[in-house]
């Protein structure tokens, strides 16, 4: 039964008060029968930066480093059109579109409205995943036995759009996989409800480049094979494909049958990871404590990169002689850049620390973290900058974390413990 927006929103009302029956029913809900809402923030720093200036709706926008040496972290449809892309050098990029406007990018202000968006979710779908910066998955299975899951799911983009001005698209369909094709199908700003059991007529006729974890080097793979479209890999045998892709071709194949049993993860703004150092014995040497927060960061960084996380919120701690305990903290643009989370860190350490009195422990908390690039926020960073992040970090993957680090850091970093790489109570000795 489709429902005018009006009675829509006393209908979300009735969904909230039965969110916790709903919620213990959901997990009963056979796979065919779930409803998977993905929402993607159309062009989102693009975007933002029309809303605060309406002179740059229209035009080719090009957000990114200096026209020198920088990258492009983000385009205007307009700008795409003439081949430009993100993590394109911005020369290049000009080249391609001599009248494009550079602008330097302001992670503040992109990780503002994506709370404001965070929150309007978090007021009416009972589980949501937030997973960037600009994309979030809600689980709505079971919502049609108060009324219609499109109507609801229409009604909450359209209160996005009313509320932040802000353009979103929206995909809905039974898991991940078909929603999140949907909604990048239907952008800039438009909405598809792929009906269950009409999942894999809808991927068919797509290009295999549509399939989430199919990029360039797989794709020509694919190409270089005679498989062009989703249904052609679809059709494929899993043994030929194991053989070609090895422990991927599986994924491959399932994707392509529009299989996805990926769970929807809660959306939780505690999630963390920190670390802490106790000393053997109590010190007051303000130098070293710097070379230790510095050395933390460095380490806790590398492995947002490697998980593709970004943190907003940065928390310094420290325990002096007498156990008193003291923490400060401080949100921030969504980063895992080190030098961006180093300057917070010794800031915040330099304001808490103010009895100059024996420590026996500093700790560091990156948190409220999100999925996403770190080289997002390098928007004044050269390609040789992006080049250097990548090298240290495939040096760390590659011979472990104290391979390569900051000069400061010299001799500190293999005195500090992370044990299993889980981030919690270390010590220094």
């Amino acid at each position: 039964m489709q429902l005018a927006t009006g009675n829509s929103q006393l209908a979300t009302r009735n969904w909230q008060l039965a969110t916790g029956k709903m919620l213990i029913s959901m997990q009963n809900i056979p796979y065919s029968k779930r409803a998977i809402i993905h929402m993607d923030l159309d062009a989102f720093f693009v975007s933002v930066e029309c809303l605060r200036d309406p002179r740059l709706k229209g035009i080719p926008l090009i957000i990114g480093g200096k026209e020198g040496r920088g990258v492009v972290t983000s385009c205007s449809y307009e700008a795409r059109k003439f081949g430009v892309h993100s993590a394109m050098p911005t020369r290049l990029a000009m080249r391609l579109c001599p009248d494009a406007k550079v602008i330097s990018g302001d992670m503040e202000a992109y990780s503002y409205f994506s709370r404001i968006v965070t929150n309007i979710i978090r007021e009416d779908a009972p589980v949501f995943e937030k997973a960037s910066i600009d994309e979030f998955y809600i689980d709505a299975s079971g919502m049609d036995r108060f009324f219609s899951t499109f109507q609801w799911s229409h009604d909450l983009r359209e209160k996005i759009i009313s509320e932040t001005g802000l353009p979103i698209s929206m995909g809905l369909s039974v898991n991940k996989l078909v929603s999140k094709v949907a909604a990048g199908e239907y952008k800039p700003n438009g909405e598809k409800y792929v009906e269950r059991g009409h999942e894999k007529e809808f991927l068919a006729p797509l290009s295999v480049k549509k399939i989430p974890m199919i990029g360039k080097k797989t794709s020509q793979f694919l190409y270089d094979m005679g498989v062009y479209y989703v249904k052609t890999l679809r059709e494929m045998p899993v043994k030929l494909l194991e053989r070609a892709f090895g422990k991927n071709g599986r994924a491959l194949w399932n994707k392509a049958n529009a299989i996805d049993n990926t769970p929807i993860i809660p959306y939780s703004e505690r999630k963390s990871i920190s670390t802490e150092c106790t000393f053997d014995q109590d010190s007051i040497d303000v130098k070293k404590m710097k070379t230790m927060l510095t050395t933390m960061v460095e380490k806790l960084c590398h492995t947002l990169r490697l998980e593709q996380k970004l943190a907003s919120c940065v928390t310094v701690k420290i325990r002096y002689a007498n156990f008193d305990t003291e923490t400060k903290q401080r949100h921030i643009p969504y980063t895992s850049a080190d030098q961006v989370i180093i300057k917070e860190v010794l800031d915040l350490y330099e304001s808490l620390y103010t009895r100059r009195m024996l420590l026996r422990l500093i700790g560091v908390r990156l948190s409220d973290l999100v999925h996403g690039n770190y080289q997002i926020n390098l928007f004044e960073d050269t390609e040789e900058s992006l080049r250097l992040y990548q090298a240290m970090d495939h040096v760390k993957m590659k011979h472990g974390k104290d391979a390569i680090v900051r000069a400061a850091s010299l001799g500190m970093s293999r005195k500090i413990r992370f044990d299993n790489n889980v981030f919690g109570a270390s010590k220094y000795y």
